[in-house]
C-alpha cells in the first residue's frame, strides 16, 4: 500500500498505477543490490508531483539480485488488479548495457504490432520504463555504481487478471500490462478502459484492418461478427464510450466504423450523448416521442412511446405499429457521429439489436 498526502479527491481516494508499482518495486530492490538493505517503506516521485511512500509485501536477494514486491492500491477505483502484486527482481546487466526489462511472470509481451511497444517487448508501457531507468540512475550516481541493470517486473496472478482485460485482444499474451502514465489512478476516470480502445484502433491501423467496430455489449459485438465475420482486432471495446471511440479516430481514422447497441444506448447517442452510462446520460422519451411525430407515426403511438418505462419498450410499441423508429434513431445516432469525426473520412453505419442480438433498427454505410 502506498501514502501520499494528495490521495484524496472529491472524498474518493485515489490509487496508483502498475507503474507505480514497479517503480517503487525497482527502486526498492535496486537500492538493496547497492547496500544489502531495503528502504521500507520506499519514496517515490511522479510525474505530476505525487511523492507516494509504498511498503514491501515482499523482499529477497541473492549474490548479483534482488526482489521487492508492492500490492497494488487502486484507491476507491473498481480495477481489477486492485490488490495485485507487482515485483521487480533486479540483477547485473551487460556493461555498457543501461537498464533493459524483462516481462517475468503474469506480465505480457507484445505480439502485434500498433502499440507503443515493439513486437516481442515486455508490455511494460514508455512512461513507466522512463520513471525507472530515472530512478535507477539516480541511485546509481548517488552510489557511483554503473546503472547497468536486468529489471524483471512480474505480477502475482497476472495472467489470469490478464484474461479480465483486453489484452488479449490488444495482441499483450501472457500477462498484464505495466500502465501509467501519471502513477495515479484517479477513481472512477475509466482512464485504462479508454487507453484500451485508444490502442485498440491504434492495433486495427498497424494491421492494416479497414473496417473496425464499436459496440456497447457482447450481444451487439456477437451480432457485429455475425455480420461481417471481423477480426477480433477489428472489435474496439466501446462499451459506453462512444465519445472516446469517435473522437480518437478523429484523429487516427480508419476507413469504416459500425457502432452498434441496444436501443437504449443508440437512443442517447442520437440526443448527442458520448458518455452512454446510466448515470450520466438518460434516454429521452420526450424526444423519442417527438421524432415519431415528425416521421409521420400517430399521435397514440407517440404518446405510448413518451410513457413507455424503457426503451426497449418504445421500440416495441413501435414495431407492433410497423413503425421504424430503430431504424430513425440509428439515423440520428449516425448524424451524431459524423459530426463528432468532423468530416474525416470514415463511413459510419449504426445498427440497432434487441436482446437477442436481433437488427431492429439500421443505417447504410455511405
Amino acid at each position: 500500500m502506498a501514502n501520499d498526502s494528495a490521495e484524496q479527491s472529491g472524498g474518493l481516494r485515489y490509487g496508483w498505477t502498475t507503474g507505480a508499482c514497479a517503480l517503487a518495486a525497482t527502486t526498492a530492490a535496486y537500492e538493496a543490490l547497492l547496500t544489502g538493505s531495503f528502504p521500507d517503506p520506499v519514496p517515490v516521485r511522479l510525474p505530476r508531483g505525487h511523492r507516494p511512500s509504498f511498503a514491501l509485501t515482499k523482499e529477497s536477494s541473492g549474490p548479483g539480485w534482488a526482489l521487492a514486491g508492492v500490492v497494488k492500491d487502486a484507491g476507491d477505483d473498481p480495477d481489477v488488479t486492485h490488490g495485485a502484486v507487482v515485483r521487480s527482481r533486479v540483477s547485473r546487466g551487460e556493461p555498457g548495457s543501461g537498464v533493459t526489462f524483462r516481462a517475468g511472470p503474469g506480465v505480457g509481451t507484445v505480439t502485434k504490432p500498433g502499440l507503443p511497444l515493439e513486437v516481442g517487448e515486455p508490455a511494460i508501457n514508455p512512461v513507466p520504463r522512463r520513471l525507472m531507468r530515472e530512478a535507477v540512475t539516480e541511485l546509481a550516481e548517488r552510489h557511483g555504481d554503473s546503472g547497468n541493470l536486468v529489471v524483471e517486473v512480474s505480477v502475482e496472478d497476472g495472467e489470469e487478471l490478464a484474461r479480465h482485460t483486453w489484452n488479449p485482444r490488444l495482441g499483450i499474451t501472457g500477462g498484464l500490462s505495466i500502465l501509467g502514465t501519471t502513477g495515479v489512478v484517479i477513481p472512477y476516470s475509466c482512464s485504462a478502459w479508454i487507453d484500451s480502445i485508444r490502442r485498440g484502433v491504434d492495433v486495427a491501423r498497424a494491421e492494416g484492418l479497414d473496417h473496425v467496430a464499436g459496440c456497447t455489449g457482447s450481444t451487439s459485438e456477437r451480432t457485429v461478427v455475425e455480420l461481417y465475420g471481423l477480426a477480433d482486432e477489428a472489435l474496439l471495446d466501446m462499451g459506453d464510450f462512444a465519445g472516446a471511440v469517435l473522437k480518437y479516430l478523429r484523429r487516427h481514422p480508419v476507413p469504416r466504423l459500425t457502432i452498434a447497441g441496444g436501443i437504449g444506448k443508440i437512443a442517447k447517442l442520437a440526443d448527442g450523448h458520448l458518455d452512454l452510462h446510466s448515470k450520466r446520460s438518460r434516454v429521452d422519451f420526450a424526444q423519442l416521442s417527438r421524432l415519431v411525430r415528425q416521421e409521420g407515426g400517430g399521435e397514440e403511438l407517440a404518446e405510448r412511446v413518451a410513457g413507455a418505462n424503457t426503451a426497449l419498450d418504445a421500440l416495441q410499441a413501435a414495431r407492433a405499429e410497423e413503425f421504424p423508429l430503430g431504424d430513425l434513431v440509428a439515423r440520428d445516432a449516425r448524424e451524431v457521429a459524423l459530426e463528432t469525426l468532423r468530416g474525416v473520412a470514415v463511413r459510419v453505419e449504426v445498427i440497432v439489436i434487441d436482446r437477442a442480438g436481433a437488427v431492429v433498427g439500421r443505417t447504410v454505410p455511405h
